[in-house]
């Protein structure tokens, strides 16, 4: 091989390792991010080996046995949509017309005003978490006041990375009194009174999430009048609807309430929980305008901020709701359902305050059975819940924060003398 042909080689080599090495340092300056919280108590709930280990981490329901729980109504309406032979082409950028239609007529009733006047304009969103980035998206945009919206301390935690990645500003009010384990209801008043008016305040309709600790009716009443006061306001997030008292209309009342006092509010839903439709991502989001041809407006604003982000909607599980809600029969087979499970939150949540009593403890945990919804804040610190774990294998996040959905009848009684032996 002559020099010529050698430096040929040797100079395409180089070139070469040149565009690799541009190639492999493009993520370079990638920092490895935190891992998940909830899904980190769930790895290292499956690396132990304890027989009697409990994962009481996921906000997921199980059943009794401590398995994932398909509803028969689930079932049934996934058979009707099946023999009808429907095809597979995209839903309008709005989603399925008759998911919206019922969605929005299970939160508000079907006999609102709102909906007869064609006030709501409803979209299908990527279940809750979805719905409400449509729904900060689109208060960036379009709302006119102050683009800061207050959630409560504490909320759930995706709340504020989604308002925050749709360019708003977030800050909270106080809402969980820790010494109490229930609401700190003044302290929300006084916060909620001094918001700057003309901003966004963000409430959960029921079953708040994390800590299961709900206002009363009386109490939201007087939460309406301060926010109508103020000028705030209201975007709902109702992901429990059915689950939290196993009543949709009682679980809707302070969103029909402040609906009926005049707030045009706007409102995310989720059928992930009241339906176990986790997986196939079925929610809502809903803005309510003053006339119906600024819900028009307003419905053709969502669309286009909606077409960028993911096009249009997936069709199964919008099908599934739509089937249920719409069919009187299936229909009044869910509601027995969703109570049932919402029955057996409640049955286990008495079963561990019981068993804690027996167990000797001296402490008070009458939140346990105060509070509602799939999570119960059990007011355990950070070190007693870091004792729980590596002395009893029993997995929750650091905050001390349950699922309620993984306490069982066989696992209660393990896990009161756990939680009173880290506790002591």
């Amino acid at each position: 091989m002559s020099l010529k042909q050698t430096t040929a080689i040797l100079q395409n080599k180089n070139a070469l390792n040149c565009v690799a090495q541009r190639a492999s340092s493009w993520w370079s300056g990638v920092q490895m991010g935190p891992p998940d919280a909830i899904l980190g108590v769930t790895e290292a709930f499956k690396r132990d080996q304890n027989p009697n280990k409990i994962n009481l981490g996921v906000g997921a329901y199980r059943d009794d046995n401590g398995k994932p729980y398909v509803l028969p109504s689930v079932k049934a309406a996934e058979e009707q949509v099946k023999s009808k032979g429907l095809d597979k082409e995209y839903a309008p950028i709005s989603g399925v017309a008759e998911f919206c239609k019922r969605s929005i007529e299970l939160a508000l009733g079907e006999n609102s005003s709102v909906i007869k006047e064609g006030l709501n304009a409803t979209v299908q969103g990527i279940s809750g978490t979805g719905s409400l980035r449509i729904g900060g998206a689109f208060l960036n945009g379009f709302f006119p006041g102050n683009k800061t919206v207050y959630l409560p301390t504490p909320t759930w935690g995706n709340h504020i990375p989604i308002f925050k990645h749709s360019g708003l500003d977030v800050k909270m009010y106080k809402y969980y009194n820790p010494e109490t384990c229930g609401l700190d209801f003044q302290g929300a008043l006084d916060d909620i009174s001094k918001i700057p008016e003309k901003s966004i305040i963000l409430l959960h309709a029921c079953a708040h999430n994390p800590t299961g600790v709900d206002p009363t009716k009386e109490q939201w009443k007087e939460l309406s009048e301060v926010i109508k006061k103020r000028n705030l306001y209201v975007f709902f997030d109702m992901a429990y609807q059915g689950f939290a008292t196993g009543n949709v209309d009682n679980d809707a009342f302070a969103l029909r309430y402040f609906v009926d006092q005049g707030h045009r509010v706007a409102l995310a839903q989720s059928f992930a929980k009241n339906m176990g439709l986790y997986g196939e991502r079925a929610g809502a989001f809903t803005v309510i305008g003053n006339t119906k041809e600024e819900a028009d407006k307003v419905m053709s604003q969502i669309k286009i901020l909606i077409r960028p982000m993911y096009s249009n909607p997936p069709i199964n599980g919008a099908r599934i709701v739509a089937e249920i809600l719409s069919d009187p029969s299936l229909r009044n087979q869910w509601l027995p359902e969703v109570k049932g499970m919402a029955d057996r939150i409640i049955s286990v949540r008495t079963k561990l305050r019981e068993n804690l009593k027996k167990e000797g403890s001296t402490r008070n945990w009458e939140h346990i059975t105060n509070q509602i919804g799939m999570f119960c804040f059990t007011g355990m610190k950070p070190d007693q819940v870091e004792k729980l774990i590596k002395e009893h294998s029993v997995y929750l996040t650091k905050d001390g924060r349950i699922s309620m959905a993984g306490v069982t009848s066989k696992n209660v009684e393990y896990l009161a003398r756990a939680m009173h032996l880290s506790t002591k």
